[in-house]
């Protein structure tokens, strides 16, 4: 039987991260708007250290990622954990690994005190919905997610 095991991403895994990030932007039907670099990721990853990776392994082969980074509940007083992006590769879906990276993910947000675990899903991927469901995640009706990128972004900052 396969051994599962994670570890936090290095220095060296850009390349092992965008490769993950681009394969999810495919599912997503997406990868037009993938803009990431692994000088990028080095930058924001690594030296800022603005979020962080973990790798899902099957006997030490990288087969699935997770990208997370800590947000603040102010009402809960505390740090949390946004889930940016999980995504195991298709031929190793069903064994598990899906779940077994969200259970990780909430080891570290307790281990660190951190109040929730959170994420966001795409409207038409039911499978991932029902995936989150089964887990006891509740969806946060009556929210509306809005955004301000490129051009917008900068004016907006003027």
């Amino acid at each position: 039987m396969p051994e599962l095991t994670f570890r936090f991403a290095q220095e060296q895994d850009r390349g092992l991260i965008l490769s993950f990030i681009k394969a999810l932007a495919v599912y997503e039907k997406m990868l037009d708007e993938v803009v990431a670099t692994e000088e990028l990721l080095q930058e924001w990853i690594f030296e800022k250290k603005k979020a962080e990776v973990i790798f899902a392994c099957e006997d030490g082969k990288e087969v699935g990622f997770a990208l997370f980074f800590h947000n603040f509940s102010t009402f809960l007083g505390r740090a949390g954990l946004y889930l940016e992006d999980l995504f195991v590769l298709p031929e190793y879906r069903g064994r598990g690994y899906g779940k077994a990276t969200i259970k990780r993910l909430a080891q570290i947000a307790v281990e660190r005190g951190c109040g929730r675990l959170e994420w966001q899903c795409l409207d038409w991927n039911k499978p991932s919905i029902d995936f989150y469901l089964s887990l006891g995640a509740r969806q946060m009706n009556g929210w509306t997610v809005y955004r301000v990128t490129g051009d917008t972004l900068l004016q907006l900052a003027e």
